[in-house]
C-alpha cells in the first residue's frame, strides 16, 4: 500500500478521490488560547520581518540580498515572512509551523566549513514570532513526535549562524521519528544534497500538508493531531519540490509527498512522486511560478508539458 501512496497523490486534486493516510489521527481539541492584544515581537539574530509584504511590494527585499537570490523564482506567498542567512520561510501562526520554506543550494554551498559544529546547535523558539503563536520545546516534550526540520540542517553548514538558524522552531514541524524523520524523510534530504553537488543551482520548497481522508460513512474529513499547550498542528503529510538547473539554462523538477508515518525502508522514494499541481492545490499556493514554462525540461523524470 505504501509504495502506491505517491501515485495516489493525484487525489490531492479537487476530484473527490480518497487519499489513504494509513494513520489514525486524534480529534482536534476545541480549546483555543484566549485572544489578546497583539504586540510587536523582538527579532532573533539574522531574521528580518516581512510579514506586511504584499504581492505589490516585492521591492521590500533588496535585489542584491541573499533573500532575493533564494526567492528569484517566485514567492509562494507573503504571509509572515522570515528571512534568515540561508533560507526564507512563511510562518503559519494558526498551526504553529511554516506554510513553506525555500532554500537555494549550489555546489560551493555544499563545501562545509569544518569548524561548523551541529552539536553546538539547540532547538529554540523563534522570538520573531509573537508569543501567542510561537511553538515551544515544551510542546514537543512527551508528544512522541520529533522536531522535524523543513530546511535541513545538513544543507547549511557553511557557517555556524546558518546551521544554528535551522534549529529555530519556526523551521520545525512534528514528524514521526523512526521510519520517517530519521529514515525516509532523511533519505529525501540526502537526495537533495546529492543533487546540489551535481547542479549549478538547486531550489527547494518544503512544507506541511493537511490532507483529507475518507471516513467509513463515505464522508471526507481533514483530521490531524495537535500537541502541547499551544496546540502545534501535526501535519498528515509533507511535501518537497526540487528544481535543478541543467545544461542550456533548462531545469528539471522532482516533486514529492510523503505521509507523516513510518515508511518501510525498501519503499523507493520515486513512489512518492506526484504532479506539482496536486501539491499546489492542496497547499494553496504556487511553487516556482516565475520559472518560464519553456525552461522546464523534465518533471519527475518525464518530459515536461501537460505535467505542469
Amino acid at each position: 500500500m505504501l509504495s502506491k501512496l505517491g501515485k495516489i497523490g493525484v487525489a490531492l486534486t479537487a476530484v473527490g478521490t480518497s487519499f489513504a493516510l494509513g494513520a489514525n489521527y486524534g480529534e482536534f481539541k476545541d480549546t483555543l488560547l484566549p485572544l489578546r492584544r497583539i504586540e510587536a515581537a523582538s527579532m532573533p539574530d539574522g531574521a528580518v520581518p516581512l510579514g506586511s509584504l504584499t504581492l505589490g511590494q516585492p521591492s521590500l527585499i533588496s535585489p542584491k540580498s541573499r533573500a532575493s537570490e533564494i526567492m528569484q523564482l517566485g514567492f509562494p506567498g507573503f504571509d509572515n515572512l522570515r528571512t534568515f542567512e540561508d533560507f526564507v520561510l512563511s510562518y503559519d501562526r494558526r498551526n504553529r509551523t511554516a506554510h513553506w520554506v525555500v532554500e537555494h543550494l549550489t555546489p560551493d554551498r555544499m563545501v562545509y566549513d569544518k569548524s561548523v559544529d551541529r552539536g553546538k546547535c539547540a532547538f529554540r523558539p523563534d522570538d520573531s514570532v509573537h508569543d501567542y503563536f510561537r511553538s515551544k520545546n515544551e510542546d514537543y516534550k512527551g508528544s512522541g513526535y520529533d522536531r522535524g526540520h523543513l530546511a535541513a540542517a545538513g544543507n547549511h553548514r557553511r557557517t555556524q549562524i546558518a546551521v544554528d538558524q535551522t534549529f529555530l522552531l519556526s523551521n520545525m514541524a512534528p514528524q514521526v521519528g523512526r521510519g520517517f524523520n530519521r529514515d525516509k524523510w532523511n533519505d529525501l534530504e540526502k537526495r537533495v544534497r546529492g543533487l546540489a553537488r551535481k547542479h549549478p543551482n538547486v531550489f527547494i520548497c518544503t512544507g506541511p500538508l493537511y490532507l483529507p481522508r475518507m471516513e467509513p460513512d463515505g464522508s471526507m474529513y481533514v483530521k490531524y493531531k495537535v500537541i502541547g499547550k499551544t496546540h502545534v498542528s501535526v501535519p498528515t503529510h509533507f511535501f518537497k519540490v526540487m528544481l535543478m538547473e541543467v545544461d542550456g539554462g533548462k531545469y528539471d523538477m522532482e516533486a514529492y509527498v510523503l505521509p507523516n508515518q513510518a515508511i518501510p525502508n525498501e519503499t523507493p522514494l520515486a513512489s512518492f512522486q506526484v504532479p506539482i499541481a496536486s501539491i499546489e492545490r492542496a497547499a494553496g499556493f504556487l511553487i516556482f511560478d516565475q520559472l518560464p514554462k519553456n525552461k522546464l525540461r523534465l518533471v519527475n523524470g518525464q518530459k515536461a508539458g501537460s505535467l505542469w
